[in-house]
């Protein structure tokens, strides 16, 4: 299968809630998670970066996320994911994002995490996460409730373009 096109900002549906998915075992669903790891192949060979991707950014709006994190470390589907513990202790990071093109956008997300999910085979299964696989998902349980990164910056002032971002990071200092 090719890989699916990457809605962009400004396109609503990246702004609407995502419906669970009831039958897990379904075709269709299996067909989802084949295009979520295609798209996600393609733009990471195209770009050189991406770890995660949600249904809505292809324009399917199912509670499914497809994870890679390379090269070792969690990879697959996460149906129907849902963060059930969160730390008190929070870190900030520039985010980027599929469907923000050339935008980087400061935002602040909880150290660690729990998500419960289904896996493909409908087993429900709990993943904890710190560091960069508890920000991943939180980005992308966020695309499943319509939140973009643009709602999560922690100032006004907290957006880059990646030119100006890694121009930045090349002088050594962490923020544009």
């Amino acid at each position: 299968m090719p890989s699916k096109e990457i809605l962009q900002l400004g396109n609503p549906l990246l702004w609407e809630a995502s419906l669970p998915v009831d039958d897990v075992l379904a075709s269709e669903n299996h067909a989802l998670i084949q295009d979520l790891s295609e798209t996600l192949a393609a733009f990471r060979e195209k770009s050189g970066f991406g770890r995660g991707i949600a249904a809505p950014q292809i324009g399917c709006l199912q509670r499914v996320i497809f994870i890679r994190v390379q090269p070792t470390g969690f990879a697959g589907p996460l149906i129907n994911p849902e963060i059930t513990w969160a730390s008190e202790d929070h870190f900030e990071l520039w985010d980027d994002c599929f469907s923000l093109p050339n935008l980087m956008v400061r935002v602040s997300r909880a150290a660690s995490i729990q998500v419960s999910y289904q896996d493909d085979h409908g087993a429900t299964r709990t993943i904890a996460a710190e560091g960069d696989l508890s920000e991943l998902l939180q980005h992308e349980i966020d695309h499943l409730d319509g939140i973009l990164a643009v709602q999560r910056a922690v100032s006004p002032t907290a957006f880059s373009t990646r030119d100006e971002w890694e121009r930045t990071l090349r002088r050594g200092s962490a923020n544009p």
